[in-house]
């Protein structure tokens, strides 16, 4: 493998650049996850994370990936042949319902473009019709990774409040978190799930749920099968500083340092980088004669943007162009969408002039692959950035 001087662009949505700070945090000598240096660590740290979620009650956090907390909001709510309610928004979206059918849950999975969010109007209809409760669930990915669109959560948790059902609403925060404005408790959420390796700026490995009273008293009568993910024995340990097994102790100190990042700089103007990004970033992908996947302009992703090509050009070709020549990663189409799209991760640790690089990578891929590329696009791209 030929030397690449300077430094790899990752712009995939995920995992993002990790800060050299939360990368030193994490190289400290771990420490005896039993003993009181640790239980200090942790009770801070439970309650350091809430702000993130927007939510004052207990955050559960997993050694594992944002996988794991998909199936912990499952099991420790449903119980066997309860009925879901989920929106085909994405790849993530279809997996997340594939695990509920694979746990023995009965999905109602709405149909969709992977253009749009979930619809608050289909929600309603569907609960209303739902005069026998047999809906138990409604499960929203809030920034589907696989197309860069944002669903509308406060709609969605209105549509649930007027048909009068009592279904619960959780919602896969895992590309959004700390990335674009989210309320966990003033929208109305039962269970959010996350990950590490995104907004948070972490490795992957770390994965968490928030959890309403609502999902607490849900979780006293579910039956689905459940050990390492039970909210039960995490809650009662964590009370007193620890964990029911070992946890990922060095990814705890990265944390503690990406959660300080993340309220020094205050997390509405980190939620408002994020759109700018997102906004100067649109611009290119216009600029350059192509389109942005999303088509509703009230869903575009703060995190991501997914950019179709047109007819006959192979995005995996130009995303291996400019690996090659560039040294920058770019997010690939996936399933339905694979060769189609490619996307670009604008999430995390980023600014101006790594948004400037970006934009400037992919044109001269572009151009390099005989993709249209009007050179006006970086150009209106740095135009919003200059003058925002």
């Amino acid at each position: 493998m030929t030397y690449a001087a300077g430094r790899h662009f990752l712009q995939i949505p995920g995992p993002t650049n990790v800060p050299d700070v939360v990368l030193r945090a994490m190289s400290a000598a771990t420490i005896d996850h039993r003993g009181p240096e640790f239980q200090d660590l942790a009770t801070r740290l439970l309650s350091d994370i809430k702000p993130v979620f927007g939510t004052t009650n207990p955050v559960v956090i997993y050694p594992a990936t944002g996988t794991g907390a998909w199936e912990a909001a499952l099991t420790n709510t449903l119980s066997p042949g309860d009925t879901v309610l989920a929106f085909e928004t994405g790849h993530f979206a279809t997996l997340w319902q594939e695990m509920a059918r694979g746990l023995g849950l009965h999905v109602d999975f709405v149909p969709g473009d992977w253009r749009r969010g979930a619809e608050p109007e289909v929600v309603a209809d569907k609960l209303s019709a739902d005069t026998a409760h047999r809906i138990k669930a409604v499960c929203v990915v809030h920034n589907e990774t696989s197309t860069g669109v944002t669903s509308r959560i406060p709609e969605i948790r209105a549509a649930i409040d007027a048909a009068g059902h009592p279904a619960l609403l959780l919602v896969d925060t895992i590309s959004s978190l700390g990335s674009i404005d989210y309320r966990h408790d003033e929208w109305g959420v039962d269970v959010t799930v996350a990950g590490s390796q995104k907004g948070l700026m972490l490795p992957p490995g770390m994965s968490f749920n928030a959890i309403s009273d609502k999902a607490l008293d849900a979780a006293k009568t579910a039956c689905l099968p459940k050990t390492f993910w039970d909210w039960g024995p995490m809650l009662t340990a964590n009370e007193r500083g620890f964990f029911p097994y070992t946890p990922n102790t060095n990814l705890m100190y990265g944390l503690r340092e990406a959660l300080r990042l993340l309220y020094e700089e205050g997390l509405e103007n980190v939620f408002a980088r994020h759109a700018r990004h997102a906004a100067a970033t649109r611009a290119a992908v216009r600029g350059w004669g192509l389109e942005v996947l999303c088509q509703d302009e009230r869903e575009h992703s703060g995190a991501l943007t997914a950019v179709l090509m047109p007819e006959g050009i192979d995005a995996d070709k130009i995303r291996a162009i400019i690996l090659d020549r560039f040294d920058m990663s770019l997010g690939a189409g996936l399933g339905k969408l694979a060769g189609k799209i490619f996307r670009i991760g604008h999430l995390g640790a980023f600014n101006d002039l790594t948004l400037a690089g970006t934009l400037a990578g992919v044109q001269m891929g572009l151009t390099l692959a005989g993709a249209p590329a009007d050179p006006r696009g970086l150009q209106d791209a740095l135009e919003l950035l200059q003058n925002d």
